[in-house]
């Protein structure tokens, strides 16, 4: 039978609120939060009667939640030591020196992957992938993250922890998160971006339409856009430009020709085709008043 296993005062309030997270029919999904309260009341490391517990509080098969026990590596089923010291060896790590750091450490704390020293004071444990890739290489040690190590740093650390203080977690070579080493190298001061003044508008006088912008020559091989007309008053219609009234048995006038630029010549119209079999007619020629050619 195993050991009898149950949560502090304290901690039962927080059960429940892990649980209350989820809806009705759903309360299994606390299952993690719960084993990592259990583990930090058992003093690093879960015993079997935490796992039942944690079953009949869920409802659950006691195998489901060691299921998740033995999969995630953070759980312990042994105990551990007052600091575990988990050292990452995932390939970004160990691209950066992870085999060095686990050298160092097993020198400073005198014990092997796995092992707990005689105090009861340390574990040294293999982690894969701590998630903290870009300040590789990393140790976690308790709740804090030691990043951009090297043999010396670690150790720093180590002998540090065993003198019962607290290094500072985080980088180790002073840079600030994850900001590329050296500093920040572009934007270092303020900047500020001019602001454009609108050109200002013309307002028209009462009455009167504002004038069209002068127009733009068209670009080569492109013609130039007819301005857009005028709209007529409100209630009037535009006029067409009148007519003239042609007498009975004239033929009216052409509008007169435009003279070709110099240098040109005028281009003639272009001559129908007749249809085939019949030849095409000259157009009637006009009357010439008396006194001109």
């Amino acid at each position: 039978m195993s050991e009898h296993f149950e949560f502090t005062s304290e901690n039962k309030e927080r059960v429940k609120q892990f649980v209350g997270r989820y809806p009705e029919g759903r309360q299994q999904s606390a299952v993690m939060p719960l084993l990592d309260l259990a583990q930090r009341q058992n003093g690093g490391w879960l015993p079997e009667g935490a796992v039942e517990a944690i079953a009949e509080i869920l409802q659950m098969p006691p195998i489901r939640v060691l299921e998740v026990a033995t999969f995630y590596s953070m759980y312990k089923l042994k105990p551990v030591g007052r600091r575990l010291v988990n050292v990452c060896t995932t390939t970004p790590c160990w691209l950066r020196g992870s085999e060095q750091i686990v050298t160092a450490c097993e020198q400073a704390l005198g014990i092997k992957l796995g092992e707990t020293t005689p105090d009861g004071e340390f574990t040294l444990g293999e982690v894969e992938c701590l998630g903290a890739c870009v300040n590789a290489p990393v140790v976690q040690i308790a709740d804090d993250y030691f990043e951009d190590l090297d043999a010396a740093s670690i150790a720093r650390v180590i002998e540090a922890l065993k003198r019962g203080e607290t290094p500072p977690p985080g980088s180790q070579t002073g840079r600030q998160s994850s900001a590329p080493e050296g500093g920040p190298q572009v934007l270092t001061g303020a900047v500020k971006a001019p602001k454009k003044k609108a050109p200002p508008k013309e307002v028209a006088p009462a009455g009167k339409k504002a004038k069209a912008p002068p127009e733009e020559d068209a670009p080569a091989g492109e013609q130039a856009k007819a301005p857009p007309e005028e709209d007529a008053p409100a209630g009037e219609q535009a006029e067409a430009p009148p007519e003239e009234d042609v007498p009975a048995g004239k033929k009216a006038k052409a509008p007169p020709e435009e003279d070709a630029p110099a240098g040109d010549q005028a281009k003639a119209p272009p001559e129908e085709d007749a249809p085939a079999g019949e030849q095409a007619e000259a157009p009637p020629e006009e009357d010439v008043p008396s006194g001109k050619k």
